[in-house]
């Protein structure tokens, strides 16, 4: 297939959780790609960063600094584009806990951002192209959590479970439109909400690391390529996936 395939050149992307992390490399990396990226987050310094980055290197960025678990905030944002070629929802946060010490509020918190954020972005990007006719991409992040019990990640596995839920439904409803919906399930990437070990940090690293065949751990960049993919041409066929870039620590049927 054509390298061209990839080309976004005068399609609008909207990206949440851009202000670090996944989120940043694919803002960047769908900007390089030639599309005008809406970056959204709560963390409005990141946001600068990230849009200052792009900018740098010749492309177009906007910020939203907004909580994606707030809808009007996103709702109103989302509208601010006059037409949305890709929605990469990527905001998420990771909270840890025992099941058996799990309280409401980490529960209700973590579902608000990782499940309801992600509902949220899906919506009003889906509706939104349905209105203007255009046969777009939606990305939503779920994680390697998904396909394994991880000791303390009840309230983020379950709310990215839900993800892929949300995104195999969705993909079914919205298909007629020529719209896609599809999944990014990260293994462990190097990102500021893995890092969160103190001292123990490198070895947890390097524990990660012998559970890959590659013998390595992820970088942001490894996801925003597979972000890149789905939200391009190159898979004008595919929706309703999971794409798993987790180095080969899990291999579902």
């Amino acid at each position: 297939m054509p390298l061209t395939a990839y080309d976004l050149t005068g399609r609008t992307a909207f990206v949440t959780g851009a202000a670090s992390g996944i989120g940043r490399a694919s803002a960047v990396l769908l900007a390089e790609a030639g599309a005008t990226v809406h970056c959204a987050d709560r963390d409005a310094q990141g946001l600068h960063e990230t849009a200052t980055l792009i900018k740098s290197q010749g492309g177009t960025a906007h910020t939203h600094p907004l909580d994606v678990s707030d809808r009007a905030q996103l709702q109103q944002a989302v509208a601010s584009c006059e037409r949305l070629d890709v929605m990469a929802a990527v905001a998420g946060v990771m909270h840890s806990s025992p099941v058996l010490e799990t309280r409401d509020e980490d529960l209700d918190r973590v579902l608000s951002i990782n499940f309801k954020g992600v509902l949220y972005a899906c919506q009003e990007a889906a509706r939104l192209m349905i209105t203007k006719g255009v046969r777009g991409s939606i990305i939503t992040m779920a994680s390697g959590a998904i396909d394994t019990g991880g000791p303390g990640l009840l309230c983020y596995g379950a709310a990215k479970a839900a993800v892929v839920q949300l995104t195999k439904t969705l993909a079914t409803e919205i298909g007629p439109h020529g719209i896609r919906v599809n999944a990014v399930a990260p293994g462990w990437i190097r990102t500021p909400m893995t890092d969160r070990h103190g001292e123990a940090q490198a070895q947890t690293e390097a524990f990660m690391a012998r559970l890959s065949p590659l013998g390595r751990v992820g970088e942001p960049e490894d996801i925003a390529h597979a972000v890149l993919h789905l939200a391009s041409d190159a898979s004008a066929f595919t929706t309703g996936q999971i794409l798993r870039p987790n180095g080969g620590v899990a291999m579902p049927w």
